[in-house]
């Protein structure tokens, strides 16, 4: 064995293996860090396939379009891509998956719920009854949009509604790339409805129905690999503390959903929100 592959085990070439990734709710810094690091050593140890396993209801739109590109420039080394869409895969979750090769989901997964929301939080009766005012100064008209102490005036409205048709150009783009797909037709389903895995395969959303173990065989047939083989999961988070604990794992989906409504208060979300 060479002496950096003794060093860098992670190194060394897996021409003969698949990648596994998996995303597991809520897309945002985080769940980019993890994968954008997983997406570079798939690339560095050279996996001919990667098996990517979503089950999110998308998140923020940065963090996605990052992981989308990532995931296409995995494409071009020739590395063969297939998403496997799990509970849920919505919004940009969608965004992230229409970047594989092949897209495979479960009959009853939810998916679609494809466009774009912003939200903030309108806090002035509340404010005004407990007798809290802020005092504002500010360089523009639009400096102090979405503060919490007033309501949108008509001009931030159209301002903000503009910020949102871009983004959804852009997402509407993203998919009829992906699965191609004419932009009219991926607008004619597109208004932020959701679909079963079945009804995603009529509308050419995905390409076949099916669990995690046929999603497997599919990259082992498209990169000629043997279909017993197993995926190597990279990018797995690390487990905290409180997932330890009895009922951790439910606290730990509480709490990240507490945590991803407050941090991306303000904020163009590609993110199914039931």
């Amino acid at each position: 064995m060479h002496i950096k592959e003794m060093i860098w085990p992670w190194r060394r070439k897996s021409k003969k293996r698949m990648a596994r990734i998996v995303i597991d709710g809520p897309i945002n810094g985080s769940t980019r860090k993890l994968v954008l690091k997983a997406l570079r050593q798939i690339e560095q140890r050279e996996f001919p396939a990667l098996l990517l396993r979503i089950d999110s209801p998308g998140g923020t739109v940065g963090d996605s379009q990052e992981i989308h590109a990532a995931i296409l420039r995995l494409r071009e080394k020739g590395c063969n891509v297939v998403a496997s869409f799990g509970n849920i895969s919505a919004s940009g979750g969608v965004y992230v998956g229409v970047a594989a090769e092949k897209i495979i989901a479960n009959p009853g997964t939810i998916t679609g719920s494809i466009g774009v929301i912003l939200r903030g939080n309108n806090l002035s009766k509340l404010l005004e009854r407990i007798g809290i005012r802020f005092e504002t100064v500010k360089s523009g008209l639009f400096k102090d949009i979405l503060s919490p102490d007033r309501a949108l005036t008509a001009e931030e409205r159209l301002l903000l509604q503009s910020l949102i048709d871009s983004s959804y150009d852009q997402f509407v783009k993203a998919v009829a790339t992906g699965r191609n797909l004419s932009e009219e037709k991926v607008k004619s389903f597109s208004d932020g409805r959701v679909f079963t895995g079945t009804q995603a395969k009529e509308l050419g959303l995905i390409d076949d129905v099916g669990d995690e173990n046929d999603a497997r065989l599919l990259a082992a047939k498209l990169a000629d690999l043997d279909e017993k083989i197993k995926p190597i999961t990279l990018g797995r988070p690390k487990k905290k503390l409180i997932g330890f604990l009895p009922g951790g794992s439910a606290i730990s989906k509480i709490l990240e959903v507490l945590s991803m409504e407050l941090s991306t208060s303000g904020q163009i979300l590609w993110l199914f929100k039931p």
